[in-house]
């Protein structure tokens, strides 16, 4: 029993899973931040060639 509860405490392969999980909501976060940003500004750049049309 004693052998099981060290092999449990050592083992770190689900903190490497929560971590890789954490970096890709990261890198998610970041994608939207810039797709929704230069969405805006290609709407905008839209919105003035078609008004000056």
């Amino acid at each position: 029993m004693k052998n099981l509860m060290k092999k449990f405490l050592n083992n770190k392969s689900g903190a490497t899973a929560i971590e890789y999980g954490l970096i890709a909501a990261l890198i998610a976060v970041a994608v939207i931040g810039g797709v929704s940003t230069l969405g805006t500004a290609a709407n905008d750049t839209f919105n003035t060639i078609s008004g000056e049309m």
